[in-house]
């Protein structure tokens, strides 16, 4: 009688086997359009070290080393205040980014009717699907020094009317009030989902112990939202030099360029319209490489201290 052979063992089979390929093929448009504007472009950055001739193109053109960043950064009239505007204003719309959302979603915490509370959330953040070029120009007719509902107001109770996008003094505000209030809510949506987590029994000792609600908030509610407040706070250490070239571009103008004109905006004007295509290569080869660094010193902090791996 023959000796049965060991069944063998089912072979196991592949990460990439366990999955369906359909959900591969998803990926291949967006992978197609990511290499065709994203990667494919990265080879124009040579043009950055080169004296850039468009007769000539880019392998035709004379290698000039260093040269046009030297003279964009040591040479080149007003680029200093530009590097500052990009900063000034980056830093003030992640601070009131930062700190808006925070509060709205304590404030919307404490409201019990829910109904109310879900209608405010979608009022809240539906702005932050609506383009900048439908803000702006909404903004622009609303701030009209001539004919704008707020400089009609400020006549109707005997002030001046102002010119707020052609003034350097208030360009600035209207940018970041603007910007605040097209994304806070978005970002409310993180730390409302953040709150939820936090475990309701803590709420209840805390009234036994006669906590008001304020001590409620700071001793628990604050605490328990804490580690994605951080956390937020990191990531957005990776948009420094992002000051918003969308918004910019469609509302500033020559009057207030000493306030309002940023790295983006300046690589623009520098490239499409003056056609100096190497010294704004030059400008957004170093914007990307800073950004870059920034991105990933953001996720090794946030990895530090809050354990968070993007990948």
């Amino acid at each position: 009688m023959k000796q049965h052979e060991p069944a063998l063992a089912p072979k196991k089979k592949s990460k990439f086997a366990r999955v369906d390929k359909s959900l591969y093929l998803m990926l291949i448009p967006g992978a197609v359009i990511l290499i065709i504007y994203s990667y494919i472009p990265i080879f124009g950055l040579q043009i950055a070290f080169k004296d850039f001739d468009i007769a000539k193109g880019i392998w035709g053109s004379p290698w000039v080393g260093l040269d046009n960043f030297k003279y964009i950064f040591f040479s080149y009239p007003g680029f200093g205040k530009v590097v500052f505007n990009t900063v000034y204003i980056a830093v003030l719309k992640m601070i009131f980014r930062y700190i808006t959302p925070i509060i709205v979603a304590l404030l919307l915490n404490e409201v019990m009717h829910i109904k109310f509370k879900r209608t405010v959330q979608t009022l809240i953040y539906l702005p932050h699907f609506i383009s900048w070029i439908v803000i702006c120009g909404l903004m622009i007719s609303i701030l009209s020094p001539t004919d704008g509902a707020v400089n009609e107001i400020l006549k109707a109770v005997g002030l001046k009317p102002v010119y707020f996008l052609g003034n350097k003094s208030t360009f600035r505000p209207v940018l970041i009030i603007s910007d605040v209030w097209k994304e806070f809510g978005y970002g409310t949506i993180i730390y409302m989902a953040a709150l939820t987590s936090i475990d309701p029994s803590l709420y209840e000792a805390a009234t036994i112990d006669r906590a008001n609600r304020f001590q409620k908030v700071l001793y628990i509610t604050l605490p328990g939202i804490a580690p994605i407040a951080v956390l937020v706070g990191i990531l957005g250490l990776g948009s420094l030099l992002s000051a918003g070239f969308d918004q910019i571009f469609n509302l500033y103008n020559p009057l207030v360029y000493d306030v309002a004109d940023v790295l983006d905006t300046f690589t623009y004007r520098m490239g499409i319209l003056n056609a100096q295509y190497d010294l704004s290569t030059a400008v957004s080869f170093v914007t990307s490489f800073t950004n870059a660094g920034l991105v990933l010193i953001s996720y090794f902090i946030a990895y530090k201290v809050a354990g968070y791996r993007p990948f």
